[in-house]
C-alpha cells in the first residue's frame, strides 16, 4: 500500500499570539520530518510571519503555502473563521489587503473582515470554509440550513472552483469529534455534495505534539483570563490539535479519502511564496544624482566657511568627490537626500538633533548635508566603515532627536511623503521565563506572592532571565520547591514549555519605513491601539527583507537635557557664551549664538571636571567605573574622551590602565611596527577602533579600505575558513612592503583579537562630543544644567535623589516644593533650583500646570484663595494630598496635618465656586465670591519624624531633613561616622568603622557558588550609600533591613574613586546602639510670648507618655530670656531624653527649639 499523502493547510505559529505554539522553524521542520513536500501557515488574523515562513520553508526544501485564518463577520451574526491561501501573486496582494483591513478599521473594532471585503479581494485566493467553528459550520449546527446554503452559494460566486468545504475531526473526551464538529459535519457534507463543492480535511494545528496540550491550555487561559481547572465547556482544543502525521489524518478520514487527496491538490495549486526585494525608496528628485552633488557641494562650502579646516582644502574636495561617486555607484543618492531633508527640517524647527550616531559620522557627504555635525577629517573617520563599495548593503543612519520632539519629525515625514506611505515597524514581546512563571501561576490559581517568589529565584544573565530549565539546574531553592510541591512542579513544567512564545505585539521604538507607494501594496499592515500610525506586520528583520528601508528616529534624553539647559540659561537673562558670574567663555561665530555645537572643545574647566570625575549626570561617563577611569586618565582633549567611550566595554577595558599610564608618562609607548605608529599614536599605541584595524591592513598589507573592512568583518565572525584565506593574503601584502613574515603573522593575530573587541570610532567620536557638551554645561552653567537633568528625570524618584545629593555637593540650593514659588517642572531663580511640583509622586505635570497657570504672577494668600482660584476638583484630591504631605502648602498654612484634614471641604467648595463662575450666576452668587468657605479644620501638627516620613512618601526621598538628624548627637558620642566622614577618612586606606543609615531598599542576589548576598541601600543626612552584606550576616540581619529602619553597621571600608566600598560586619538598630549614649539633659527654649504654665503642663504629659530606657533619662530645663539674661529652670529631674521625646517637645506650642545640655 502506498504511503498516504496529506498536506497540513491550517497551522498556527507563535505569531498567533497567545494561541499558537509552533515556532516557524519548528513547523517547517515537522513538515520535512513527516515527508510532507509542502505546508501552510495560517496564523489567526495575522500575516506576521508570511515572509519569514516563505524563506525558511524554501531553505529547507519545503513548499510554503502562505495563508491566514481570518475572522469573517457574516450576515445573521454567524461570525467565524475562514482560511485563505494565496494561490499566486494576485492572491497575495488580496491577502495583504484583507490582512491590513483586519487592523486598520476605524473605531478600534476587533479584527475582522466583512463578506463584501472578502468578495472584493477573492481573486487568487483559495478559501476553506472554516470547519465546525466557521460561519458555515455554525449555521448548520444551529439548524439554519437555508442561511448556510445562501452563504455557501455567495462564497462560491466569489471564489468559484477555489472554494473548499473544510472538515475537521479532533477526537476529544466527548467522543470521536468535538461538539461543534459533530453538530455540523453531516450537514456540511450534504451541502457540499448538493452544490458540487469539493471537501478538504484539515487539522487545526496549535502545538507540535500531544504532550504539550496541558501547557498549551495554560497559554489559552492566559489569553482568555480564566483558570486552567475551569474545564468544560471552556476548553475549545484537545490533545488532537497537534501536528499529525499523514497516516493519522488518512485514518481519521478513511471514509472521505477525497478530503485528504484535496490537500495535495490545493498544495499543487498554490505555487506562490512571498519574495524578498531590493530596497524600495520614494523618488526625492527628478535627478537625484545631480541633486545630491549640488547639495553636497553647497553644504561643504557652507561648513568650511565657519569651521576651521583640519586638512588642506583639496583633501576635502577629493574626499567629497570620492564619497559622492561611491554613493552614486551604489544607487543611494535618494537615501541620503531623504535623511538630509527631514534633519534639515528638524533643525529649522529648533528641534535638537544629535551630532551623529554609528558609522554614519564617518561620511563627509553626511556632514556637508548636515546629517551629522562632526567633521570626519578632524577625527580621522573612515567613509568605508559606513558604506563599503566592495560590499553592497544599505547605508543606515541612526538619528538622535530630542526625546520630547521626535514625534514632530515623524509627522513631517508623513506629510512630506504621504501618510499611506509611511509606517512604523511591528515588534513582538516574548514571554520570558520570569513572566511565564507569573502568568502560568496565575491561571493555576496560585497566590501572587508564591509566584512572585518563584519568579525571583530565576537568575538573570545580562539583561534577560535564564530559561526555566537552566534556572532549575542552577538554583537549588527552585529545585527544592519543585520537589516539595507538585503544583510548583506543574507550574515550572508548563512555564518551560510556553516561555519564548510571543505574548503581544507593539511597535519598534525608533524604526520608521517610507515607501514609494502605499505601504499596503508592499507589506501587510497593523495598527497598535496606542498609535494612529500604521505599522508593518513584518518585524525589523523581515521588513527590510521585503524591500522597505528603515529610518531610525531615536529619542535621546541627553539632547533634551542640553536644550532644556540652554532654554533655562536664556530664561535667566544670559547667553550660552556668558557664565553665571558674567565671564565671557568664548566668542560665538556669527549666527551661532546659543548653539551648543559651536562651543569650543578646549575648555579647561570641562577637562578639569572630567579629570576629577565630577561627572554625575554627564553623558556616557556617570558610572562609578567610568569615574575611576577618568581619574586615572585625566583627559586633556576630546580624543581622550573618544578613546574612553570606546575602551569602556568588556574586553577592551583591560587596556584602560595602559592607555592612562602611557598618556601620563608612567609607561613607555610600545611600538607594534614603525609603519603603523602614526595610526596608533592617538590611542597611546593600543588598537582601540575598528577603523584602526582597517588602516593597519591598508598601510601594512596593501588592502583597500573596502577590502580592509571585509577583513575586519571576517575577523569579527571568527570563521576559520575565512581566516585561512585571509592570513596568507595579509602576510604576502606585508612582504611586498618590506615587513617580514613573522612580524606580519604577529600583527595579523593582534588584528584578529582586536577586530572582535574594537569599537566603531565614528560612534565613539559622536557620543564623546555629546558627553563633552554636557560636561561643558555642568562646568560653566551648573545650576541650569542640573535643573535640566532633573526635568528630564522628573518622574524617576531614585534618579532625583542622586541628583539632589549631587547638587548638595556642588553647593547648589534646592528650594522645597511650594505652590507659590515652584513650577510644574524644575526652574531656576536667583541661582537656586526650585523643586518641581510635577516631580512629587503620583501628581502628574498636567495637574500641576493647572495650579501654576491659576497662580500666574500673583501668589496665593491662603488656602481659601487657593481653592477659589484653582479648580481643585480638576487637580484631584490625591495630588492635593501629596502636595500637603510634601509641604507645598506651607506658605499658606504650616500645619500640614490641618491642611490634609481640610482638603475634603476645600475641594467641594472649590468645585462649587468654579461651577458658579462657569454658569455665570454672578447676580445671585457673585461668581462664587459669596459662597461661604468651609471652616478651618484643626489638627495637631505632625511631629518632626512624622513630618519627614510623610514628606518622604510624597517626594520619594528626604529633602528638608533626615530621620537620623535627632540621633546625630548620640551617634557622635558613640563614635559613629556619617557617610561623608567615612569617605574622607577611608581615602587614606582601608579601615573598619561604624556608620548609621536609614534603610531605603535591599537587593538580594546569588553568587556563582550559590551563596546569597545583598546590596543594602541606605541614606544618612550626608547622602545615599550602599553596603554589601554576605549570607552569614544577611540571614540574621534580614528583619532589620526593612525600608525606613534606622540601623548602625560595623563596616569594612575600602577606597573606591571618590567614595568607599562598604562590607557589613554587624548590624544593630540605632535605638539599641545609642540607648546608653543619651545626653546629660535637654533645654527647652521658649519662643517670645510663650505661656509658661501651658508649656510646663505639656512637658509633664510628655514625660508620662513616652517610654524610654532608664539609660536615656535625665533633667529637662526651661530656658527663658529675661532682661537679656538666659535663665534655666529645671522642670523634671528624670525625664525621657530620647529622639521621640525631643520631637514631641518641639511640637509643643510656644517651644522654639530643644537642645542638649
Amino acid at each position: 500500500m502506498s504511503q498516504p499523502r496529506f498536506i497540513h493547510l491550517r497551522t498556527h505559529s507563535e505569531h498567533s499570539l497567545l494561541e499558537g505554539a509552533v515556532p516557524v522553524k519548528k513547523l517547517v521542520g515537522l513538515a520535512a520530518q513527516a515527508g510532507m513536500p509542502a505546508v501552510a501557515l495560517t496564523d489567526t488574523n495575522a500575516l506576521f510571519a508570511a515572509l519569514e515562513f516563505s524563506v525558511t520553508a524554501r531553505e529547507k526544501g519545503v513548499q510554503p503555502i502562505v495563508g491566514c485564518q481570518i475572522t469573517l463577520a457574516s450576515e445573521g451574526g454567524f461570525d467565524g473563521a475562514v482560511v485563505l491561501l494565496a494561490q499566486d501573486r494576485a492572491g497575495w496582494m488580496n491577502l495583504m489587503a484583507l490582512g491590513s483591513a483586519l487592523f486598520l478599521r476605524e473605531g478600534g473594532a476587533r479584527p475582522h473582515v466583512t463578506e463584501a471585503e472578502l468578495a472584493a479581494h477573492a481573486g487568487g485566493l483559495i478559501c476553506l470554509t472554516g470547519g465546525g467553528t466557521g460561519p458555515l459550520g455554525r449555521m448548520v449546527a444551529a439548524g439554519r440550513l437555508p442561511e448556510a446554503r445562501g452563504w455557501l452559494t455567495r462564497m462560491a460566486e466569489a471564489f468559484g472552483d477555489r472554494l473548499y468545504v473544510e472538515l475537521q475531526r479532533h477526537p476529544s473526551e466527548a467522543g470521536p469529534l468535538m461538539p461543534a464538529e459533530a453538530a455540523s459535519e453531516a450537514g456540511m457534507i450534504d451541502l457540499a455534495y448538493d452544490l458540487a463543492l469539493p471537501l478538504v480535511a484539515t487539522n487545526d494545528v496549535h502545538f507540535p505534539k500531544p504532550d504539550m496540550f496541558e501547557a498549551h491550555d495554560a497559554l489559552i487561559c492566559i489569553a482568555d483570563k480564566c483558570f486552567v481547572d475551569q474545564r468544560q465547556p471552556r476548553r475549545r482544543l484537545t490533545p488532537a490539535h497537534h501536528f499529525k502525521s499523514a497516516e493519522e489524518m488518512a485514518a481519521l478520514f478513511a471514509d472521505l479519502p477525497e478530503a485528504i487527496e484535496n490537500t495535495v491538490e490545493i498544495a499543487r495549486r498554490c505555487a506562490f511564496a512571498v519574495e524578498t526585494h531590493k530596497p524600495i525608496l520614494p523618488r526625492f528628485a527628478e535627478d537625484e544624482v545631480e541633486e545630491l552633488r549640488r547639495q553636497a557641494r553647497e553644504g561643504l562650502e557652507a561648513r568650511l566657511a565657519v569651521v576651521p579646516l583640519s586638512a588642506p582644502r583639496e583633501t576635502y574636495d577629493e574626499r567629497l568627490a570620492f564619497e559622492v561617486g561611491i554613493i552614486e555607484q551604489m544607487g543611494f543618492p535618494g537615501y541620503f537626500l531623504i535623511v538630509a531633508d527631514f534633519i534639515k527640517w528638524a533643525k529649522g524647527q529648533g528641534i535638537p538633533v544629535g551630532p551623529g550616531r554609528g558609522s554614519g559620522a564617518g561620511s563627509l557627504v553626511a556632514w556637508a548635508l548636515t546629517i551629522t555635525d562632526l567633521d570626519p577629517l578632524r577625527y580621522n573617520l573612515l567613509f568605508e566603515r559606513f558604506l563599503n563599495p566592495e560590499r553592497v548593503s544599505m547605508p543606515d543612519f541612526d538619528i538622535d532627536f530630542c526625546m520630547d520632539r521626535r514625534e514632530e519629525v515623524i509627522r513631517y515625514v508623513q506629510n512630506r511623503y504621504g501618510r499611506d506611505k509611511v509606517g512604523q515597524i511591528i515588534t513582538f514581546g516574548q514571554m520570558l521565563s520570569k513572566a511565564a512563571v507569573r502568568d502560568v501561576g496565575r491561571v493555576l490559581q496560585m497566590s501572587y506572592s508564591q509566584c512572585d517568589r518563584l519568579s525571583k529565584m530565576i537568575p538573570v544573565e545580562g539583561v534577560k532571565p535564564v530559561s526555566v530549565t537552566k534556572a532549575l539546574a542552577d538554583e537549588p531553592r527552585l529545585r527544592e520547591q519543585a520537589a516539595a510541591e507538585p503544583q510548583v512542579k506543574r507550574l515550572l513544567d508548563y512555564a518551560a514549555q510556553v516561555e519564548g512564545l510571543y505574548r503581544n505585539a507593539s511597535t519598534h521604538a525608533a524604526g520608521v519605513v517610507i515607501g514609494d507607494r502605499p505601504l499596503e501594496q508592499l507589506v501587510p499592515l497593523y495598527r497598535d491601539p496606542a498609535s494612529d500610525m500604521p505599522a508593518t506586520q513584518f518585524n525589523m528583520k523581515w521588513v527590510e527583507q521585503a524591500g522597505l528601508v528603515k529610518f531610525d528616529f531615536l529619542g535621546l534624553k541627553t539632547l533634551t537635557v542640553i536644550q532644556n539647559a540652554v532654554d533655562l540659561i536664556r530664561a535667566s537673562g544670559r547667553r550660552l557664551h556668558v557664565a553665571a558670574d558674567g565671564r565671557t567663555l568664548y566668542d560665538p561665530p556669527a549666527g551661532a549664538v546659543d548653539e551648543i555645537n559651536a562651543i569650543p572643545l578646549d575648555d579647561p574647566a570641562s577637562y578639569d571636571l572630567f579629570a576629577s570625575a565630577r561627572t554625575v549626570a554627564v553623558f556616557q561617563v556617570e558610572s562609578q567605573g567610568m569615574m575611576d577611569a577618568l581619574r586615572r586618565m585625566r583627559p586633556t582633549c576630546i580624543e581622550d574622551i573618544v578613546a574612553l567611550v570606546a575602551l569602556y566595554r568588556p574586553g577592551p577595558m583591560e587596556n584602560i590602565p595602559v592607555y592612562c599610564d602611557v598618556k601620563n608618562g608612567r609607561r613607555e609607548l610600545e611600538s607594534i611596527h614603525v609603519t603603523i605608529d602614526h595610526i596608533l599614536a592617538e590611542t597611546q599605541g593600543i588598537i582601540v577602533y575598528q577603523e584602526q584595524v582597517m588602516q593597519i591592513a591598508q598601510v601594512m598589507a596593501g588592502y583597500s579600505l573596502g577590502g580592509a573592512d571585509l577583513l575586519r568583518r571576517a575577523m569579527g565572525k571568527k570563521k576559520p575558513e575565512e581566516m585561512a584565506r585571509e592570513r596568507p593574503k595579509f602576510i604576502d601584502g606585508c612582504a611586498a612592503r618590506g615587513v617580514d613574515a613573522k612580524k606580519a603573522g604577529e600583527v595579523f593575530d593582534l588584528l584578529e583579537k582586536f577586530a572582535n573587541y574594537g569599537f566603531n570610532k565614528s560612534h565613539a567620536a559622536a557620543y564623546a562630543v555629546v558627553s563633552y557638551q554636557t560636561a561643558w554645561l555642568k562646568a560653566n552653567h551648573p545650576v541650569e544644567f542640573m535643573a535640566a537633568v532633573m526635568n528630564c528625570d522628573i518622574h524617576l524618584t531614585d534618579k532625583l535623589a542622586i541628583l539632589k545629593r549631587e547638587t548638595d555637593r556642588m553647593g547648589i540650593e534646592v528650594v522645597p516644593p511650594c505652590v507659590n514659588r515652584s513650577d510644574a517642572g524644575f526652574a531656576v531663580r536667583d541661582g537656586r533650583i526650585l523643586y518641581a511640583l510635577g516631580a512629587l509622586k503620583g501628581v502628574g505635570t498636567e495637574a500641576m500646570r493647572l495650579i501654576t497657570e491659576a497662580r500666574g504672577d500673583r501668589p496665593f494668600r491662603d488656602l481659601q484663595e487657593f481653592a477659589r482660584r484653582v479648580d481643585m476638583k480638576r487637580v484631584g484630591k490625591r495630588p492635593l494630598e501629596t502636595l500637603a504631605r510634601a509641604g507645598a502648602f506651607d506658605a499658606l498654612d504650616p500645619n500640614r496635618a490641618a491642611v490634609l484634614a481640610s482638603l475634603d471641604g476645600l475641594v467641594a467648595w472649590s468645585a462649587a465656586v468654579q461651577a458658579a463662575a462657569v454658569s455665570n450666576q454672578s447676580s445671585l452668587f457673585g461668581g462664587g465670591e459669596d459662597l461661604p468657605p468651609p471652616r478651618p479644620v484643626s489638627a495637631a501638627m505632625w511631629l518632626p519624624a512624622e513630618r519627614l516620613g510623610e514628606e518622604h512618601g510624597a517626594i520619594g526621598f528626604y529633602l528638608t531633613g533626615h530621620p537620623l538628624d535627632d540621633d546625630q548627637p548620640a551617634l557622635k558620642r558613640k563614635k559613629v561616622l556619617t557617610h561623608a566622614e567615612l569617605c574622607a577618612e577611608a581615602a587614606a586606606g582601608p579601615m573598619v568603622a561604624y556608620i548609621a543609615g536609614t534603610v531605603s531598599s535591599r537587593q538580594e542576589k546569588k553568587s556563582a557558588r550559590g551563596n546569597r548576598f545583598a546590596f543594602v541601600h541606605l541614606s544618612d543626612p550626608t547622602g545615599l550609600y550602599e553596603v554589601t552584606m554576605f549570607s552569614d550576616l544577611l540571614d540574621t540581619a534580614r528583619p532589620l533591613l526593612e525600608p525606613g529602619t534606622g540601623i548602625v553597621l560595623q563596616v569594612e571600608a575600602e577606597p573606591s574613586g571618590d567614595g568607599v566600598k562598604l562590607l557589613a560586619r554587624s548590624v544593630r538598630t540605632v535605638e539599641d546602639y545609642t540607648a546608653d549614649a543619651g545626653p546629660g539633659g535637654l533645654a527647652v527654649e521658649l519662643a517670645e510670648g510663650a505661656v509658661l504654665a501651658e508649656v510646663a503642663a505639656a512637658l509633664s504629659r510628655i514625660a508620662a507618655e513616652v517610654r524610654a530606657s532608664p539609660r536615656a533619662r535625665g533633667p529637662v530645663l526651661l530656658r527663658l530670656e529675661e532682661s537679656g539674661q538666659q535663665v534655666d529652670i529645671e522642670v523634671a529631674a528624670d525625664a525621657p531624653l530620647n529622639p521621640a521625646a525631643r520631637q514631641m517637645l518641639r511640637a509643643v506650642p510656644g517651644v522654639r527649639d530643644v537642645v542638649e545640655v
